[in-house]
């Protein structure tokens, strides 16, 4: 096991950093059921956990037995890595053992969260090492479940533990099987039989382990050899900072809207929560034009044509006094949520706050629900219906053309 790693704390620890969730066909409702701390052993030959969703399983990975290795770089491209540039990566000095899986990005309430599909067995080894010897967690992710930080799952499940990964009607609901730190940058951890119902690749990322060599160590030689395509993250300044300031980051949100209006969105940090996007990215798809109510606005230029119908049936049914222009927050805003690092729909001109004062996080709003429920028929997602309510906020959901 890599010299940076605490085995002293391999188990001790795993009661209170990991909880396995029950199984949706184990009960109707799959609430919460607490971890053991050590590996579930499986009795005359039945597997050791159900399989929750056999349309989505993959072979499970069966107790460890290979070493673990640190994380220490996360490489994403916007498409599949030939197997070439594997090896070439895998011969710089300095990198020890290399993971392929798929990465992307999902919408969920306002935050775009990392997705990673994985081969549970291999990228299990990358994990803590509590998290990759709890082996019912890793039959769960490799039956269908989806593993991520205890935070998440509290703001994003449902009471039945489900979580949508993505905006769309159509996006996949995915059970929690597994409340479970994972590897720095990465919020939200499914098998690849699901990548497809996700819209995202299954080998557009690669786990780096430089082991005991230091991981800025590998980084301009890395960089060389990816090209200025491809996103190169040192995951030990992630570990401390969220993400690490030097790179420049990627974001591929997957999913029907998000995915087809966004694409490809890369950006650098900097500093005061602010970011910069690709120039290239804003001159194609960010536009200033004049919508009714609102006045002159900047959005993405997909936006408009939803937006200017829903404020134009609000105007049309006399309710344009409800939406205060002297309120409005906003709508193309590059900078991450506040007090995070994490970016919202409002970084690519997707979302707007209406009516701010009133609309507070957390709060019912007072903004009118004539005006909420037009702007839902236009496509808009609000708000107010989270499970944390932001009531200013809406977000394009689905793209509906004016007729």
């Amino acid at each position: 096991m890599g010299a940076r790693r605490g085995a002293g704390t391999r188990l001790a620890a795993t009661a209170a950093l990991v909880l396995l969730l029950g199984a949706c066909s184990e009960r109707a409702d799959p609430g919460p059921a607490p971890a053991t701390g050590s590996p579930s052993t499986p009795t005359s030959g039945e597997p050791t956990v159900p399989v929750a969703d056999p349309a989505h399983a993959v072979d499970p990975p069966g107790p460890r037995k290979d070493r673990l290795w640190s994380a220490d770089v996360l490489v994403q491209w916007d498409r599949s890595i030939d197997a070439a540039t594997v090896r070439r990566i895998e011969r710089l000095d300095g990198v020890a053992h290399t993971e392929r899986i798929g990465l992307g990005q999902v919408s969920l309430e306002n935050r775009v969260l990392t997705v990673a599909a994985v081969d549970p067995g291999a990228y299990r080894l990358f994990t803590r090492s509590d998290v990759a010897d709890l082996q019912e967690a890793w039959d769960r992710v490799a039956g269908g479940e989806l593993a991520t930080d205890e935070k998440v799952a509290r703001r994003l499940a449902d009471d039945d533990a489900m979580i949508r990964l993505g905006t769309d009607d159509s996006a996949p609901v995915l059970h929690v099987g597994a409340y479970a730190p994972q590897v720095p940058t990465i919020d939200l951890v499914v098998n690849t039989a699901w990548a497809p119902d996700i819209e995202m690749s299954t080998d557009n990322g690669l786990l780096i382990s430089t082991d005991n060599a230091t991981p800025a160590s590998i980084r301009k030689p890395l960089e060389r050899l990816v090209g200025k395509g491809a996103s190169v993250q040192m995951l030990d300044v992630a570990s401390r900072l969220g993400l690490d300031p030097d790179a420049r980051l990627t974001a591929i949100p997957t999913g029907g809207t998000l995915g087809s209006l966004v694409g490809t969105y890369r950006y650098r940090v900097l500093g005061g929560g602010r970011i910069a996007p690709d120039p290239a990215w804003v001159a194609a798809n960010i536009r200033t034009e004049v919508v009714p109510i609102l006045g002159s606005v900047t959005c993405h230029r997909d936006l408009f044509p939803q937006l200017r119908a829903a404020l134009l049936e609000v105007q049309q049914r006399g309710l344009a006094d409800e939406i205060h222009p002297g309120e409005y927050a906003g709508c193309y805003y590059p900078r991450f949520i506040a007090g995070t690092t994490t970016l919202s729909n409002h970084s690519f001109g997707l979302a707007l706050d209406l009516n701010v004062p009133g609309n507070q996080r957390g709060t019912v709003g007072d903004i009118d629900r004539d005006v909420v429920a037009i702007f839902e028929t236009w496509g808009f997602a609000w708000g107010g219906d989270w499970k944390y309510t932001d009531p200013m906020h809406f977000e394009l959901r689905q793209v509906k053309r004016p007729g």
